[in-house]
């Protein structure tokens, strides 16, 4: 047994206590063959300091495209020639997600916007989105909505919004060769407020942007040191018309060792399956990582890139006995 898994079994699964950056860059340079027993170490962490619970959700856009900003890897983005165009969703069909996505056994409706930020018709039209769910349809609702202003985060408190995703995408030291038109710094920002405001943070980022082994540690550290709610772990799917367009794909062997990585950093968060994972890992490393620290999976699609069916995510943790997350009896 390699020594850092000897480490991280008295650290991490006795005490509680997540490895420091240079333990995570140990696990991610791990050889293949000490990396089933990464996987069974980060599972037997997942359950202990988590237990056996599975959280779904489903995520919607209400604004997609024509957003402002550089980031490389995204399809949303105006400044690329990408197929993917502004448009909003009308209150209706928000309602009518947000109910399909109940339907599946998801506790958690998360809306997204594709903005710099929130404008007054956008945090007008989300307070009118989250009342017109909240009357129809049992389930909590988070949202995404780029980066808020005090006078924000205060608002959607009052609304009733339970949970905010902003993703920090990857390190400080490797951010400004994936965004150039904010920084690292003012996500930090919005995601300090919003910890102070009582929200849950919902904080995480892609793998395979181009980052180094090193760096994808520096990011496991950095977010463990924010110590968000929950971590979405995304892989890149390069889109086209994006300047990451012609990335490769993260090996599958590499993205388990990432997931069992991350999980051994930060053992209470919930490490939740996102986007890429079917063109990274397939339905066999997807149980993989199932069964390696991921207690959280987004159902459905995403919100430019085609996901599994819900019913093949559901029938998945059916087979391998992990129950899905009741909806919280606080509602």
């Amino acid at each position: 047994m390699p020594e850092i898994l000897d480490q991280a079994r008295t650290q991490v699964l006795e005490n509680g206590v997540g490895l420091d950056e240079a333990g995570v860059l140990a696990v991610l340079n791990l050889p293949d063959e000490h990396l089933p027993a990464a996987l069974q170490l980060a599972h037997e962490v997942r359950m202990r300091w988590c237990g056996p619970e599975v959280e779904v959700e489903g995520i919607v856009s209400l604004k997609t495209g024509g957003c402002p900003e550089d980031c490389h890897f995204c399809s949303q983005s105006g400044l690329f020639a990408s197929p993917v165009r502004s448009v909003w969703l009308d209150i209706p069909s928000l309602v009518e997600a947000a109910k399909q996505t109940a339907a599946t056994g998801a506790t958690e409706f998360c809306i997204v916007a594709a903005v710099r930020g929130p404008d007054a018709r956008l945090m007008r039209q989300l307070r009118e989105g989250v009342a017109a769910i909240r009357a129809e349809v049992d389930i909590q609702v988070a949202a995404s909505l780029g980066m808020l202003t005090q006078e924000q985060v205060d608002e959607l408190v009052d609304m009733g919004v339970h949970r905010y995703n902003h993703n920090l995408e990857t390190c400080r030291s490797y951010f400004p060769h994936v965004v150039t038109t904010h920084s690292w710094e003012e996500r930090w920002e919005t995601l300090r407020m919003v910890r102070e405001s009582g929200m849950e943070v919902c904080c995480g980022g892609i793998l395979g942007l181009g980052e180094t082994v090193e760096q994808r540690a520096e990011f496991a550290a950095q977010l463990a040191e924010l110590d968000p709610h929950e971590v979405p772990l995304n892989f890149l799917n390069p889109r086209p018309g994006t300047p990451l367009g012609d990335r490769p794909i993260v090996e599958g062997r590499d993205a388990l060792r990432a997931i069992a990585a991350f999980r051994l950093a930060m053992p209470r968060t919930i490490l939740r399956y996102a986007g890429g994972r079917e063109i990274t890992l397939g339905d066999l490393g997807t149980r993989d990582g199932l069964l390696g620290g991921i207690n959280a999976v987004i159902v459905g699609n995403y919100l430019t890139t085609l996901g599994r069916p819900a019913t093949a995510d559901l029938a998945l943790l059916e087979d391998l006995k992990m129950p899905v997350k009741a909806l919280s009896a606080t509602l």
